[in-house]
């Protein structure tokens, strides 16, 4: 196996430039991540648009240049997945991919990998079960970013293969291989941002923080359905400066999903804090966002949203060098070492089974995403006097805020700078690989998916015949090839002339038609070039479309 990679990058964009959701700039920091610090020969992006690879690399990594040659080529084209041997995807949602390599006989060529980014959608869930009804196989991944994730995907995969076994009377219960494997950041960039003692001045100053006051950071979107409600953070932020007698500043720097949220953040701090000064600070702006990476001394984040499965605004914070108070919550477990890189802060969650009304009412088409998972977490607490009292102990003690700022480096350089992440990467496909080559391939009794047949054979019973090679074409009487020619000025003749032959082996066919009268389709495809003989038949059913040609049924 050659030592390449393939990237599924169908969009070939970077980072958006405003209210950015995680999954998307995670994606996009994994492929800048492989592009500097992957020991590859070869990276092949596999885009959906007309660009080239120098255009690609800038637009990732600006004038630096990527460590591998890079290439770019068709979403639809498998070669460099299987000359690589692995295909990386930054969804969950491999069903269709697996169809469409075992279409082209090459289940066995290579394998995918898929990122899980959240599991709290019932869409999204569904998507990810399509796994094991597919023909995903064991040397396909579906990577989990934390152990609960992994947990979660594991016990959902059993209870749902369990499932169909039970219905269908089935033995066998294939799944994807459900490796753990973390998000990254660039920790020497955190660091560097944060490590500006001009630019700490000068922000605190616009916050109109004095050097010995406390500025808790929070940074990330401004949602309370789909992030955090911001209560339990406002309440434990004023408690803590109660407790210490510090002057507080809790500076959330995000964005909000709707502009009415500013008013009612507002309206809570004032209720839940009204002696710490809040700052609503434009996550958008990177410059504010660098400052405030300098300027900060705590990073809060009480998530409360089963909307998040892993968190990386925690490592950002390490990486800058501040101790994190956090929600003890799925992968913030993973990544922060309680009483080591910060604190994490107990949780409880709702009753088992109370929220079947909830899921039923979303399912069902009655309570929009964002306001199912908004219920759910109005109904789960983070401990207040818990996130209080670890906020006052770092207020009160700038030792231990450095002892933590020295460990959360630690714990980034170690496991989670990109370096590291992408060597668990390269570590997984060669272990994917090795279960590859392991499998015996057996007989495949189903090369096409049933459900999601092409249209022509799926409704070939629509038309009282479909054209085959049997079929007999002529040119009907008084056709000529300036009629052809008219069509090239027709927009709706030329609509979808991509998916068949070129005007130019249009022409060739009638010609053939004028010199040796009519011919089946099979006579007429034989002067096509290789792999153009569908897009021949095509271009015969569209002259026919458009009265040039006249058929008998075979």
């Amino acid at each position: 196996m050659s030592n390449r990679i393939a990237l599924y990058h169908p969009s070939a964009g970077v980072q958006p430039k405003a209210n950015p959701f995680g999954k998307d700039v995670a994606n996009v920091e994994l492929f800048r991540a492989v592009l500097r610090h992957g020991d590859y020969e070869q990276i092949d992006f596999m885009v959906g648009g007309n660009v080239s690879a120098q255009a690609l690399v800038s637009g990732l990594l600006g004038q630096e240049p990527a460590r591998p040659r890079v290439a770019v080529a068709n979403l639809l084209d498998q070669r460099p997945a299987a000359a690589g041997g692995a295909l990386v995807r930054g969804h969950p949602d491999l069903a269709d991919m697996a169809w469409y390599r075992r279409n082209a006989g090459l289940e066995h060529a290579y394998s995918m990998l898929g990122m899980v980014h959240t599991l709290a959608p019932p869409f999204m869930r569904e998507t990810i079960a399509k796994a094991a009804i597919a023909p995903v196989q064991p040397w396909d991944a579906l990577i989990c970013t934390s152990p609960t994730v992994q947990d979660a995907l594991g016990t959902m995969f059993d209870d749902w293969t369990d499932y169909l076994a039970d219905r269908y009377g089935g033995q066998t219960r294939i799944k994807p291989h459900l490796p753990l494997l973390p998000l990254g950041v660039d920790g020497k960039a955190f660091a560097d941002l944060a490590d500006r003692p001009d630019a700490r001045e000068a922000m605190r100053a616009e916050l109109g923080a004095a050097p010995e006051d406390i500025v808790v950071l929070w940074v990330g979107r401004l949602s309370f359905f789909e992030k955090a409600f911001p209560q339990p953070m406002f309440r434990a932020a004023e408690e803590a400066a109660r407790a210490t007698g510090a002057k507080v500043h809790f500076a959330m720097v995000g964005w909000f999903p709707d502009e009415r949220d500013r008013a009612w953040y507002r309206e809570a701090a004032q209720a839940y804090s009204p002696s710490v000064v809040t700052h609503f600070l434009d996550g958008n702006d990177r410059n504010v966002v660098g400052g405030m990476w300098a300027a900060g001394d705590i990073f809060l984040s009480l998530v409360d949203n089963i909307q998040e499965t892993f968190g990386i605004t925690p490592l950002e914070a390490m990486a800058a060098g501040l101790p994190v108070v956090v929600s003890d919550w799925d992968g913030y477990r993973y990544t922060v070492r309680d009483g080591v890189d910060g604190f994490l802060v107990r949780s409880l969650g709702g009753p088992v089974g109370a929220g079947q009304g909830m899921i039923n009412r979303h399912t069902l088409g009655g309570l929009a995403y964002q306001a199912y998972v908004g219920a759910v977490a109005q109904h789960t607490a983070i401990d207040v006097g818990d996130a209080a009292a670890r906020i006052a102990e770092l207020i009160a003690s700038p030792e231990l805020r450095a002892k933590m700022r020295d460990a959360g480096r630690k714990r980034i350089a170690e496991t989670f700078d990109w370096p590291v992440v992408v060597r668990g990467l390269q570590n997984l496909t060669k272990e994917l690989d090795a279960i590859r080559a392991a499998a015996t391939p057996g007989p495949i009794k189903h090369q096409f998916n049933p459900v999601k047949r092409e249209p022509f054979g799926a409704f070939a019973g629509f038309p009282n015949s479909a054209l085959n090679t049997g079929t007999r074409v002529w040119l009907r009487e008084g056709v000529t090839p300036a009629d052809l020619e008219a069509t090239r000025k027709l927009n709706l003749d030329q609509f979808a002339s991509g998916w068949r032959a070129s005007h130019e082996e249009s022409a060739m066919i009638m010609t053939m038609l004028a010199e040796r009268g009519p011919l089946t389709v099979g006579e007429l495809v034989q002067a096509a070039g290789v792999g153009r003989r569908q897009l021949f038949a095509l271009a015969i059913v569209w002259m026919c479309k458009l009265g040039l040609l006249d058929w008998s049924a075979a």
